[in-house]
């Protein structure tokens, strides 16, 4: 095997490793090998080289419950910069499938398939913003935003509260395809229970994905003539 060979291979692994915590969350080494048929040893050793580029981090396991003896796990997770680099490299694929269902099917296969695309994660987070009190249901959902790399805030804004999106993976598509970022408001609107309105996107060149959520309707003040008509 010649030295150029060796490391493509070790190229071509270390991409499945990172692969595999950007798909699916943060990791420990241990989860990894047994995830991808490798050798702990092998795992550590790509996992050294995605640290010193800056392409992974790792933290303690979040443990939900009493934790047990010992130190928590250390697990992995992708930095923005990995991130990025994933979805760089993937944009243009993107881009070209979507171009290709628009050129087969029109505008309304485009948007079908943006509501397909984001009936999985309406799927996830149903059960959350169900048992999530009334006043909460925002905040829930930009928690499981967050969880899902869309680095998601709320803030009090007027007679409602604003959801913040300061990431969006699919920023570069949807710039192109603005259905991508109708269907994700749709979801909003039935999750939370109430008409949602998107102010802003990344996808447009804002900053932020803004989306306002009204508060509970004011309740008109009773005059003194409408006490008194109550009270006959």
């Amino acid at each position: 095997m010649t030295h150029g060979t060796a490391g493509a291979r070790d190229e071509s692994t270390r991409d499945r490793v990172a692969r595999s915590i950007l798909t699916n969350g943060p990791s420990s080494a241990a989860v990894l090998a047994e995830r991808l048929e490798l050798t702990p040893a092998a795992v550590r050793r790509h996992l050294d080289h995605l640290l010193d580029e800056g392409l992974v981090e790792s933290r303690e396991e979040r443990v939900y419950g009493p934790r047990g003896r010992g130190r928590p796990a250390k697990v992995f997770v992708l930095t923005d910069t990995g991130r990025h680099a994933f979805h760089t490299a993937y944009d243009d694929l993107a881009t070209t499938a979507m171009r290709f269902i628009a050129e087969a099917g029109g505008d309304d296969a485009v948007t079908e398939f943006a509501r397909r695309r984001v009936a999985e994660v309406e799927e996830r987070y149903r059960d959350l913003l169900a048992q999530a009190p009334e006043g909460k249901k925002a905040e829930v959902l930009a928690q499981a935003l967050t969880a899902d790399g869309y680095a998601a805030s709320t803030a009090e804004a007027g007679h409602g509260a604003q959801l913040c999106q300061h990431h969006c993976p699919v920023a570069h598509v949807a710039e192109q395809f603005p259905q991508l970022c109708e269907a994700e408001t749709e979801v909003f609107s039935r999750l939370l229970g109430k008409h949602v309105q998107r102010l802003a996107t990344i996808a447009h060149g804002d900053g932020v994905c803004t989306t306002h959520i009204p508060g509970p309707a004011p309740v008109a003040p009773v005059t003194d003539g409408e006490s008194a008509r109550t009270a006959r």
